[in-house]
């Protein structure tokens, strides 16, 4: 059985290169689109198994594209593609509802197989990017030392972890399913009980103290 899928890129070199991994596979190119506008309106058309998105284009943002394909399409598994290995775009795809990340450097087999992993509602393998961005986010267990007595409540750890992540506060509520205003209170509190003056000094602590590496 084939996997439909839908894709965008603004380099149509990049978009060729994805027909060509794909044929001869299950995995069926049926959508290719330049711009979000575009891919939008063909997710709309022919209803793929799974969408795959190019996290930063030259005039558009793939995670915005996600954001609003999610208004539409809250169950269409995506993955997501991109040339950066950054815990803050990573962080971003797991909150706006990625089913995986995957590099542009990788072998066209990790791509092929995180489509086919989408398409089956699987998660990222443990040893991937994503599922490591991912386990430091729900992380719940206190670690040694300072993390360990540190004056903070469990939900403001995971906010702090958020934050170091590089996360706005509404990216923030989505992860967590909190509102925006519960969020500043949280980001208040932290900034008081660690006696920083803004969010960086916040995340940088943070790293410093192994509450998030």
């Amino acid at each position: 059985m084939s996997i439909r899928v839908v894709f965008v890129d603004d380099h149509e070199v990049v978009r060729q290169g994805m027909a060509a991994i794909a044929r001869g596979t299950e995995i069926e190119l049926v959508g290719s689109a330049g711009n979000g506008e575009e891919f939008l309106r063909m997710v709309d058309d022919l209803k793929p198994d799974v969408a795959l998105i190019d996290v930063r284009m030259r005039d558009e943002d793939g995670l915005s594209i996600l954001e609003a394909l999610r208004r539409k399409h809250e169950k269409l598994p995506v993955v997501m593609i991109s040339t950066y290995n950054n815990p803050t775009y990573i962080a971003r795809a797991v909150t706006k509802g990625a089913a995986d990340y995957v590099l542009k450097g990788s072998a066209p087999t990790e791509l092929l197989d995180a489509i086919r992993r989408a398409a089956r509602s699987e998660q990222a393998p443990e040893t991937s990017v994503f599922h490591e961005v991912q386990t430091t986010m729900e992380r719940k267990k206190e670690r040694g030392g300072e993390y360990r007595e540190m004056p903070l409540t469990n939900r403001e750890r995971q906010v702090l972890r958020h934050i170091a992540l590089g996360l706005s506060n509404k990216e923030i509520g989505m992860s967590l399913n909190i509102s925006v205003e519960t969020v500043k209170e949280h980001v208040q509190n932290i900034l008081r009980k660690l006696n920083a003056p803004d969010r960086t000094a916040a995340a940088v602590w943070a790293v410093k103290t192994g509450v998030i590496e």
